[in-house]
């Protein structure tokens, strides 16, 4: 049984795969097995992982008809043998030392759950966000509180909430299912293994890099820049709103959070920032609508 167990769902990245898996054959870390699930790619990928598995016997390869990176990522979760889990997306690349720093400061400090920071590459220039990770010394011993993971889905604050870039316990996963057709599904997950964790430790770096390219979400050409911010919206109301339900049937911390989502709603009212009359109307109208049936959904049911 190896120590970690590596998740790479892919779908068409060709251009993109090796230098994916290179960097994990290039781990200074070696106790890892990697499990592959091509999501019904149509160009050569599939042929790609193929070699890499007939080459390394740590690579494991299989394959479904598309359906999405939810349904890949449980794909690969029931495949998985490893003690500790880790997400590397096909597009990107890891350093050298990347496995071993995570493996090292889990042993070290007994954590279920270790988050690194990462780089983001795009258009062939790196920028480093370690201004978030360098806040983890925020903490005593960088052990990150229950509460103020969670609360960075309202402001990623500390840039927790991605799959990738951490590391952990596989006990964790029992029971854990991937919430499929969602936008940005990281916000739609990852504070799941949150609520059953025991210790969350920080670990200044950025070993993890993230690629923008024109294909991914990020980096996707959209020219209508109001529909792409008042989507975004959409989108992030219906994680934080999915998150609330989640954190009332845990029964943690709900007056904190209640608070909290008011907050950001209210942060979300705009004036003045370029956007005609009309669409200031039509995002406002809509933050007021969910903040209205926050508020009558509270009183119906005791809230706070």
């Amino acid at each position: 049984m190896p120590r970690i167990s590596i998740g790479v769902p892919f779908h068409n990245v060709e251009e993109y795969l090796p230098q994916c898996l290179d960097s994990i054959i290039d781990q200074t870390f070696t106790d890892f097995e990697v499990i592959m699930v091509d999501d019904g790619s149509t160009d050569g990928s599939f042929e790609i992982c193929q070699k890499y598995a007939a080459k390394d016997s740590r690579f494991k390869l299989f394959y479904q008809e598309n359906g999405g990176v939810a349904k890949a990522r449980n794909n690969c979760l029931r495949h998985m043998t490893g003690d500790f889990i880790t997400w590397i997306d096909s597009d990107d690349w890891i350093e050298k030392d990347y496995l071993e720093k995570l493996a090292d400061t889990q042993k070290e400090t007994d954590a279920d759950i270790v988050s690194t920071g990462l780089k983001t590459f795009r258009d062939g220039n790196f920028y480093i966000v370690n201004g978030n990770m360098e806040k983890y010394n925020d903490f005593p011993d960088r052990v990150i509180p229950t509460k103020v993971a969670i609360a960075d889905m309202f402001g990623s604050k500390y840039l927790l909430v991605n799959m990738c870039g951490n590391l952990v316990d596989a006990e964790l996963y029992n029971g854990f299912v991937f919430s499929g057709n969602l936008m940005y599904e990281d916000y739609g997950n990852k504070y799941k293994l949150f609520l059953k964790s025991k210790k969350i430790v920080g670990l200044p770096g950025s070993g993890y890099i993230y690629r923008i390219h024109s294909s991914s979400i990020m980096g996707s050409n959209r020219t209508n820049a109001f529909e792409v911010e008042f989507n975004n919206k959409v989108i992030a109301i219906q994680h934080l709103e999915r998150l609330i339900f989640y954190l009332e049937i845990s029964n943690f911390e709900l007056g904190y959070f209640y608070d909290l989502y008011r907050q950001w709603l209210d942060g979300q009212i705009v004036k003045d920032n370029g956007w005609t009359i009309e669409e200031q109307e039509k995002s406002n109208n809509f933050i007021l609508k969910r903040k209205k049936l926050l508020e009558k959904y509270l009183k119906n049911n005791d809230g706070v």
